[in-house]
């Protein structure tokens, strides 16, 4: 049996229905997720701060948070790597 095609278009909704509900989903399903938007060409841009990059478990709020001058570092409850998430800086205006 041959597999249908999707569009950009459609992956791009798959992609945004996925991240939605991503707290009820396992590494295996965000795995294959990212080989989708890899293959089609679809960044996963804000996505990918909502999963860990080495065991790809989602974030559901047992990770250790810290916030240091211009980062924010993310510690992973399974794996224990960090993931550190740049902070832009407010403009001044004097």
């Amino acid at each position: 049996m041959k597999r249908a095609k999707l569009s950009k278009h459609e992956t791009k909704e798959k992609i945004q229905k996925f991240f939605i509900e991503i707290k009820n989903k396992t590494p295996k399903e965000i795995k294959k997720i990212k080989k989708i938007s890899k293959n089609q060409k679809v960044p996963l841009k804000e996505n990918k701060k909502l999963f860990c990059k080495d065991c790809l478990t989602p974030f559901k709020g047992n990770e250790k948070i810290r916030i240091k001058k211009d980062y924010k570092t993310i510690k992973c409850a399974i794996c224990e790597k960090l993931k550190r998430i740049y902070l832009s800086k407010k403009l001044q205006t004097a």
